[in-house]
Parts: structure tokens; C-alpha cells; sequence
């Protein structure tokens, strides 16, 4: 099969070269290009600069020269920067793969709207592991029942820009559902003050910020007379930002074949990519 011909965005970031490595490293992927904001440093030099290595592919603030000869964009970046990339890989007919998170539910639905014509894989932490821990969650949650408060922890280094994390906020859609639940219903995301007792069925959250913390997430189920059981992400940093980086590039190979003939739902939850976690890619399907 021929090389997936696919796109970075937000080039110069942490993610950006992480998803270049993935995609240089890769015998089935082939770099196509590379975007980044305006007055960006990076612009016009070498995509594979920053690893001490050549691609040939100039990283460039030019939307279509970017996702020129692309199958695919990666796009690990924020909102603002999403929307508008959709708009042009619409209109270019490119799919996307979307890592982005704080996304509202205006930007949900401008996602889901291109869908219906674009191939999209997208989930808010794209490890196979994380995946597998999503589908995990919900059996421990239906298992404890009513008995267990449910509260999700997560730690991240001092520059993520949204919170709670994508991640975390999956997590606490995974168990709301698995609890028969509403997540917007039953979610405390700030105490302060006298907040009375906790609330019946509540799903907390903490976020922690600082220094370099790739990103850890733990669940806590406190039951009474019982310690709590705490399902956690916990691995060395450097593993722990690649995996997303290694999971973004089977997603976009699944993207190809929807692009050249195929009509399909092409948008996918994290729900949808654990259901893959044992094969090489997630599955969309037709």
C-alpha cells in the first residue's frame, strides 16, 4: 500500500514534533506538511530542524500550501486553531485527525457537522492505553455501584491552557454513562468555602498545574469502610507524550480509504478507539 501522505499542525509545539518523529519514523506515513500560527520562529525552516533531522517539507502558516498533496492533518493544537484548519481541510476535502482539547460544544458541533462530509477521527487522548483504562473505568464504575463516590484527579505541566483535560473530562463522561448519568448533571468541578456535604452521585474533579508534568489521571472510588481504588495513568514522561503521537498515525491511515469513494460516519469517541485497542488501528466505519 502506498504511503499516507499527511500534514502536522502546530508545527514548533511539544505535540507538533512529537507527531513529526511519529510520522518521519513511520515506514507507512509520509510527511506532506507542516503548519504553524503566523510570526511563528519556526516558520520556513526544515519540519525536522528542531530533531536534528531533514524532511524537505518548510513549515508554513499558508493554510492550503500546508495541506497541499495531504491525505490527512494531525491536529493536536487549540480550538481556534482547529476551527479554522477544519475549514480548510473542507474545503480542500482533507480528513483530519483531532486531538484538540477545551473544545465547547459550539466547536463539538461544527466538528460533528463536517463529519457528515469528511472523514474525522478524533478523541482527547489518542493512547491505545488510555483507551483501554476509558472501558476499564466503566466496568469498575457498574460493578461498585451507588456505593462509591467518584472523584478524577489530574496533574499537568504549568502551560496546558484548558481544564480539567480532555482526558479527564472523558473519563468522567465514561463513568457518568456507565452509571446511567448525565455528566453535565451530576459534575463538581470547584469547591471553596462551605460547600455542605458531598453531593449524592457527584463526579469531582481536581486539576493540578505545574512544572513539567506530561500528565497523570487518576480515579478515585471511596467507598466507606474501604480504601479506595485508584485506576491511574502513571508512566515516564517521555512515554507517555509519544503514545498519543504513535496512536495519531493508524487513525489517519483509517481516514484514506473513506476519502477516495467511501461515504461514512467518520467522527469517533474515545469510546470507539478502545473497542480497537487490540488490533493496528481504530476502526470507522462505513
Amino acid at each position: 500500500m502506498a504511503a499516507i501522505n499527511v500534514a502536522v499542525a502546530g508545527a514548533s509545539g511539544r505535540m507538533g514534533r512529537m507527531l513529526i518523529e511519529a510520522v518521519l519514523a513511520s515506514g507507512d506515513c509520509r510527511l506532506t506538511g507542516a503548519l504553524d500560527v503566523a510570526g511563528s520562529a519556526a516558520l520556513g525552516q526544515d519540519a525536522g530542524a528542531a530533531l536534528g533531522r531533514t524532511s524537505g517539507v518548510a513549515v508554513t502558516a499558508d493554510l492550503e500550501r500546508g495541506l497541499a498533496g495531504a491525505d490527512a492533518l494531525i491536529d493536536f493544537t487549540r480550538p481556534e486553531g482547529t476551527m479554522a484548519h477544519l475549514a480548510a481541510c473542507r474545503a480542500q476535502g482533507v480528513a483530519m485527525v483531532i486531538g484538540t482539547t477545551g473544545l465547547t460544544p459550539a466547536h463539538e458541533a461544527a466538528i460533528a457537522a463536517a463529519a457528515q462530509a469528511l472523514p474525522i477521527v478524533r478523541a482527547p487522548n489518542m493512547s491505545v492505553g488510555v483507551n483501554v483504562m476509558l472501558r476499564l473505568l466503566a466496568q469498575a464504575a457498574r460493578a461498585l455501584g451507588p456505593g462509591y463516590d467518584i472523584e478524577v484527579i489530574e496533574a499537568h505541566h504549568r502551560h496546558k491552557v484548558d481544564a480539567p483535560s480532555g482526558t479527564a473530562l472523558a473519563m468522567g463522561q465514561v463513568l457518568a454513562r456507565a452509571t446511567g448519568r448525565r455528566l453535565e448533571d451530576c459534575a463538581v468541578y470547584a469547591r471553596e468555602g462551605v460547600t455542605g456535604e458531598r453531593p449524592e452521585g457527584a463526579i469531582g474533579f481536581a486539576t493540578l498545574r505545574g512544572g513539567d508534568i506530561v500528565g497523570d489521571h487518576t480515579v478515585l472510588f471511596a467507598g466507606t469502610g474501604e480504601p479506595g481504588d485508584h485506576p491511574s495513568q502513571q508512566q515516564p514522561r517521555q512515554l507517555r507524550r509519544r503514545q498519543p503521537a504513535r496512536g495519531a498515525l493508524p487513525a489517519g491511515s483509517r481516514c484514506r480509504p473513506l476519502r477516495h469513494g467511501r461515504r461514512a460516519r467518520a467522527e469517533r469517541s474515545a469510546r470507539d478507539l478502545s473497542a480497537g485497542a487490540g488490533r493496528a488501528a481504530p476502526r470507522i466505519r462505513p
